[in-house]
């Protein structure tokens, strides 16, 4: 067994939450890139020149990419052999958000009642905290800052079996095509496809997590992200939702099996800030 002591989880998230929200990852930075290169709207091109120059500043300046410094979520995946000593993990977690949200100068953005706007946390936790268990004696700890104006667009439907392959693809153009500007387009889609009702929403969300552009390892699952992806640059949202070419920088999709009478698909919207950081411990 290996022993971690709970402050090197509470640095690490500490750091990693200031870094999100100032220092756009290379992949998304690229992507972008990428996007103003191949768009042919003056306007969409003018806007694109805009996010990378902002992420500039961002980086530069150590001033946050967007006001908006988003929800800590933060996924850890626990080696099966670590012994976290000297406390607990959430509160491990929730005093790491809470520092990195104090030395970082960022936004308190969660209230402790959903009905009650004026109960403000003050400290921007408790963090969402996902535990995965795997194989070693490793932690490895991802953090994703999720701001509300991408989080309120995302969604989730318990599909019919019948409505098969288009039914999932038509749900999600759909959604983009109604959220138009309010997620700030381009969007990263994490898409959840299967298991249970719970579990789709899981699945998107963590969805997010993976290398932008990276396409899946299973083929048919690389198909559909690829003419997912099409069909909604297809919609014409563009950046910002002006117009323009690319309304999504990538789709990622994350399958699982699921009841032969079901056919869960949820929606998590992403965007053009796609902050996310990744550390082992």
């Amino acid at each position: 067994m290996r022993e971690v002591h709970v402050d090197r989880v509470s640095d690490a998230v500490a750091e990693m939450v200031m870094r999100t929200n100032t220092d756009l990852p290379d992949d998304v930075t690229a992507a972008l890139v990428a996007a103003r290169e191949r768009e042919t709207s003056d306007v969409a091109q003018e806007i694109l020149d805009q996010l990378l120059r902002n992420a500039e500043i961002a980086r530069e300046t150590k001033v946050p990419l967007c006001q908006d410094t988003g929800v800590a979520v933060v996924f850890a995946d626990i080696g099966q052999e670590v012994v976290f000593v000297c406390g607990d993990l959430q509160a491990a977690v929730d005093a790491g958000g809470r520092r990195g949200c104090d030395e970082g100068v960022l936004r308190k953005s969660l209230v402790r009642d959903p009905l009650d706007r004026s109960s403000n946390t003050g400290d921007n936790t408790p963090a969402v905290l996902h535990v995965t268990l795997v194989p070693g004696d490793e932690v490895t700890l991802h953090v994703a800052p999720k701001g509300g104006g991408s989080e309120n667009m995302s969604a989730l439907w318990m599909l019919t079996p019948a409505q098969g392959r288009e039914g999932v693809i038509e749900a999600i153009v759909a959604q983009v095509r109604a959220a138009g500007g309010m997620p700030c387009p381009p969007l990263v889609l994490g898409v959840g496809l299967g298991g249970t009702f719970e579990l789709a929403a899981l699945l998107a969300k963590r969805a997010l997590l993976r290398p932008l552009g990276e396409p899946s390892p299973i083929p048919d699952v690389a198909k559909l992200e690829a003419e997912m992806l099409a069909r909604v640059n297809a919609t014409g949202v563009g950046p910002m939702g002006l117009g323009g070419v690319t309304t999504a920088l990538a789709v990622h999709i994350e399958r699982h099996p699921c009841h032969i009478a079901s056919l869960p698909l949820a929606l998590n919207v992403q965007c053009h800030a796609a902050r996310h950081m990744t550390r082992s411990i």
